[in-house]
């Protein structure tokens, strides 16, 4: 039963090569000589069965299931409105909705697997037009493709299966990697704010040994009647200010202005991922409270609804104003500005928000939130400074893993492209070798070891 959603790729149509790039026995044919594109149909709600026996498929997927089937063939659905052009293997027995396109063919002289790697190549979301993008399916019929005998089809089937699953395993790999260099950075902040607290709980150690043993002698001196030398715990509220946003008439609200008015959705613009520096909207400062703009150094995150979830939390460097659906935190004097940020990463906004069908965070949120800190601003700093060059480093690897992921990416749509044109063939030409297509794999192995393998760069 295949049910993992496949979706196109980005090669454009490869047969545009000319017959010189041609194997013997390959043909170019119009698409709508291979294949047969069928509407779906629509299925009422009440034949929508969640432990149906069948998969239903919209145009990205299976959307629900049904008792009844439409169609008894594995094959390919096509989405032909919504997400137009995105494709899927089927299962055997299926109802495709009327949302897609299902594809029909000679069995006899083409493989369904080599036809679903075609499809993948050959862009088809580029083709969708309108507002609700849809797909022609005679603009589809008319693409060139060149095919080859079906024992070649099934031959080069089983070279793409073979070298998409040791790009599969290489991803995985890559992606790991990348989460493991996120939580890196997370686990020493654990260990810097919370191992030396006095709630340590000894059960949240750190799996390394170094790491343990650090927790461990920090949690037994957190036992004792001090915090460690030189260090201070206070609840949130007395070394804090909180700030709750505040309404602006609409008829203030600016295109320009010297101050930023910042609501939950500016949060997520690029360019304010730590620090605010831009906003979709502002206001005068000669045309508000001067008691309504929050000082540099504050932190805003969102107060009310979904958006605490998301735990998105940044810093203000410009004077800026925030509605009611935000709060501002303001560090007092006993602290840092950049060494509160760091710590106020740690803090799960979830977890302190209330409220059952709308979550919100107000004052008496932060009544039992403790904040460890050194009485020292110069060992505050000193701290500020060590973890800034971690997250710097941790940064580095971060883009790492992401350009090898998409160096994957670009390599499977080679290997595609490659299948396509005949050159999995080609390779083969004059050599003795069984349809595991050797030089083809040593030359994916070599691109997988550059675009995957661990790294020591920094």
């Amino acid at each position: 039963m295949i049910t993992k959603e496949k979706k196109s790729g980005n090669q454009a149509n490869p047969t545009n090569q000319g017959s010189d790039n041609m194997n013997q026995g390959w043909e170019i044919k119009k698409l709508g000589e291979v294949l047969a594109l069928k509407y779906g149909k629509p299925l009422p709600k009440n034949k929508r069965v969640i432990a149906g026996k069948y998969p239903v498929y919209g145009a990205n997927g299976i959307k629900s299931r049904s008792n009844d089937f439409y169609y008894d063939k594995e094959t390919i659905v096509v989405g032909r409105k919504g997400s137009a052009g995105e494709i899927n293997l089927t299962e055997k027995k299926f109802w495709p909705l009327d949302v897609t396109y299902f594809a029909t063919f000679d069995r006899a002289k083409f493989d369904l697997f080599f036809l679903f790697h075609l499809l993948s190549s050959l862009e088809l979301p580029k083709l969708a037009k309108g507002v609700k993008p849809g797909i022609n399916r005679n603009e589809v019929y008319e693409l060139e493709v060149s095919i080859p005998p079906l024992s070649e089809q099934q031959r080069i089937v089983s070279i793409l299966d073979e070298c998409f699953a040791a790009i599969d395993k290489a991803k995985a790999n890559a992606e790991q990697n990348l989460k493991n260099a996120k939580e890196l950075f997370e686990s020493y902040l654990q260990e810097v704010f919370e191992k030396r607290s006095l709630n340590h709980d000894s059960n949240d150690l750190l799996d390394s040994p170094d790491s343990k043993n650090q927790a461990h002698h920090g949690n037994q001196r957190n036992q004792g009647s001090d915090k460690g030398e030189g260090w201070e715990e206070k609840i949130i509220k007395e070394v804090c200010e909180l700030k709750s946003g505040t309404t602006i008439s609409k008829n203030l609200e600016r295109t320009e202005g010297d101050v930023l008015y910042v609501k939950v959705g500016d949060m997520t613009l690029p360019e304010n991922e730590v620090e605010i520096k831009i906003s979709s909207r502002f206001v005068n400062s000669n045309e508000i409270k001067a008691n309504q703009i929050i000082p540099n150094g504050a932190i805003i995150f969102p107060k009310r609804g979904g958006a605490i979830a998301t735990n998105k939390k940044r810093k203000i460097i410009k004077p800026t104003i925030v509605d009611l659906n935000t709060m501002a935190i303001i560090p007092g004097s006993k602290i840092d500005s950049d060494y509160f940020f760091h710590w106020f990463q740690i803090i799960d906004l979830n977890s302190i928000s209330n409220g059952t069908s709308i979550p919100q965070i107000n004052n008496y949120s932060f009544d039992e939130v403790k904040i460890l800190f050194p009485n020292s601003k110069t060992e505050q700093q000193n701290i500020v400074r060590q973890l800034d060059a971690l997250r710097a480093e941790t940064q580095k690897l971060e883009a790492i893993y992401q350009q090898k992921l998409l160096n994957l990416e670009e390599l499977k749509k080679s290997v595609l492209q490659k299948a396509f044109t005949g050159e999995l063939a080609k390779r083969q030409a004059g050599l003795k070798t069984s349809a595991s297509a050797v030089p083809v794999k040593y030359e994916i192995n070599d691109n997988l070891s550059q675009a995957a393998e661990p790294t020591n760069e920094r």
